[in-house]
């Protein structure tokens, strides 16, 4: 008995790894979504599912969960990890590349879907503060579901992906200022909400500025003296020090430990450990996906489905359209096409993970009923488990009307398709592409281009230009041209995340091709020159350049000396990006 009080949990722990074990591998092979899957089991074995048949069955009892400390230590490790990852994810550097669709589309798409959720459930009766929390929370849709099925559809890399991960990324950026305002509803009286949750927001950004600060001279530091040799117990160590301590630091503060666990993947991400921590955490990414995921589904009551079957499938279809009418408008608003911005609507129509979080931590603070807390819990739930489906749905709509838009551009045909073997791709055919196909004619080397603006390609292809549509970061079209036997790769398009994708996608199929790419800045050129691009050309590098070079002229510098001050600040470019201490001479 002693031992068992020395080992808390044990059977929990035990019992959820040995469903990972079985669960992981079939959900693969059967290529089942693994988010529901871990669902599914969750709510079949937690409390409100085979527990309630475990006093006539009392085999099941060591098959369950029941509610108890072991379930919330469980989540709570689960929710933890699960922020970390996405604060890995969310570099400063990142967002900042993607900022008008992070900040516009995204900042709309959250206050336009939190001002219609939110106005519908005042009009059904529910008091201002529910209101509110259920409109911020249901704006939220679930980043590990729409990520895994772009993943599986090879669409990240689309102008519909970046679009829609770049919502994703706001999305979970707003669960902190949430998370803040449920804190200021629930620390005391109504009469002066707005001030309240002003100034308590104020003083959790204090906070969070503080920990953010402190935690970036300790963490990089840190790493950089205890991880110098990259051996894998000392970098599991800290990537656990760092999460935990972070963690302690942010519920010390009067904050959620979820959110400092975000703020310790934010401050590795900024390191240049961040890609030794990333497969440090792969090979735990699933189970620690599958943990939260689980403990999401315990806290499912399927039994709300016989009580309230009308209201739950009225509240997940009016989920479902209300948001997707907002991506929808919001994608259309941001030039892709009314087929793939009404799949875009539908992927992103889904209630997110957070909702579990949130209206639990509501619920708790006494702003939320607990009768309508499950019920909007279970409506989330349903909503993930037909995203598949709905994804499906969205994908044939915005092939089918982009196949009907477009139905006179070139296809990609093998007939039609001309081989790279001894040519130039160039991937991109805006201006930069454009240029460089004139420049490359002159001189009677041949090309071969692919432009994702299908309007655009038409135009060019009827002039006889070798330019056909497609995404040349798709590797599978790459092989199909032969790109393995091209002169050299190059890549001219001006999306920062789209470039990166398709570098590490040649690299990898085409590992002896010089690829050369225009890079949006010097951090981006890093970003490319690690991921095995031979020739990195950043904007604001060459044109500060060109500009430099016509000041100094028209000072009276002579020619001479004017190239070899250029050339110097190329070269010394080049050295920083390659790693060499000086700047060859």
């Amino acid at each position: 008995m002693q031992e068992q009080h020395a080992f808390p949990f044990i059977r929990e722990i035990l019992l959820f790894l040995t469903l990972a074990g079985i669960l992981i591998p079939t959900l693969q092979r059967l290529r089942i979504n693994q988010v529901l899957g871990f669902l599914a089991v969750g709510a079949l074995v937690g409390p409100y599912g085979l527990v309630l048949l475990a006093p006539h069955y009392p085999l099941l009892g060591f098959l369950t969960f029941p509610s108890g400390g072991g379930v919330s230590m469980l989540a709570e490790l689960g929710v933890l990890f699960l922020m970390f990852m996405i604060g890995l994810e969310l570099s400063a550097a990142r967002l900042w590349a993607m900022r008008r669709w992070v900040f516009g589309a995204g900042s709309l798409q959250v206050l336009a879907s939190a001002l219609l959720i939110g106005g519908a459930v005042y009009l059904l009766g529910e008091p201002p503060e529910a209101a509110v929390i259920l409109g911020l929370v249901l704006s939220l849709s679930s980043t590990a579901v729409v990520m895994q099925l772009m993943s599986e559809q090879h669409t990240t890399g689309s102008p519909l992906g970046q679009a829609a991960f770049a919502v994703l990324m706001l999305q979970d950026l707003a669960v902190v200022p949430i998370l803040i305002l449920i804190g200021a509803l629930g620390g005391g009286g109504h009469e002066n909400v707005a001030m309240l949750a002003l100034f308590t927001m104020l003083k959790a950004g204090a906070a969070i500025a503080l920990i953010y600060l402190v935690g970036g001279r300790v963490i990089h530091p840190l790493f950089r003296a205890f991880a110098r040799q990259r051996q894998p117990d000392v970098f599991m160590a800290l990537i656990l020090l760092s999460t935990f301590g972070i963690a302690s630091l942010s519920a010390a503060a009067g904050l959620s430990m979820a959110l400092g666990a975000l703020i310790a993947g934010l401050l590795i991400a900024e390191t240049e450990f961040k890609h030794e921590v990333e497969l440090m955490v792969e090979p735990f990414k699933g189970l620690l996906m599958g943990l939260f995921f689980m403990t999401v589904g315990m806290g499912m009551d399927a039994r709300q489905i016989m009580q309230a079957p009308l209201w739950l499938c009225e509240a997940v279809i009016g989920l479902v359209l209300l948001k997707a009418l907002v991506v929808a408008l919001l994608f259309r608003a941001g030039r892709l096409p009314w087929g793939r911005a009404l799949e875009g609507g539908l992927l992103l129509g889904q209630g997110g993970e957070f909702a579990f979080i949130v209206v639990g931590y509501a619920v708790s603070q006494k702003l939320l009923d607990p009768g309508l807390g499950a019920r909007v819990m279970l409506a989330v739930g349903l909503s993930l488990f037909i995203t598949p489906l709905l994804a499906r749905v969205g994908r044939s709509l915005g092939e089918k009307s982009e196949k009907a838009e477009h139905e006179h551009v070139t296809s990609l045909d093998d007939a039609q398709l001309e081989p790279a073997s001894g040519r130039i791709v160039i991937a991109g055919f805006g201006r930069v592409g454009q240029h460089l196909a004139k420049l490359l004619t002159e001189q009677g080397i041949e090309y071969v281009a692919f432009e994702i603006n299908a309007k655009q390609v038409s135009k060019l292809h009827k002039q006889g230009l070798p330019v056909y549509f497609g995404n040349a970061s798709r590797s599978e079209l790459l092989r199909r041209v032969h790109a393995g036997n091209a002169r050299a790769i190059v890549l001219t398009m001006d999306h920062p995340a789209s470039a990166l994708q398709a570098v590490r996608g040649i690299r990898r199929e085409f590992p002896h091709v010089p690829v050369f790419v225009r890079s949006r800045d010097e951090k981006h050129a890093r970003a490319l020159k690690q991921a095995g691009a031979s020739v990195v050309v950043p904007e604001t590098l060459e044109a500060s350049l060109q500009l430099s070079a016509f000041v100094l002229d028209a000072l009276g510098l002579d020619e001479r000396t004017v190239d070899r001050i250029v050339e110097n600040e190329r070269e010394l470019f080049v050295a920083t990006l390659t790693g060499e201490a000086t700047p060859p001479k």
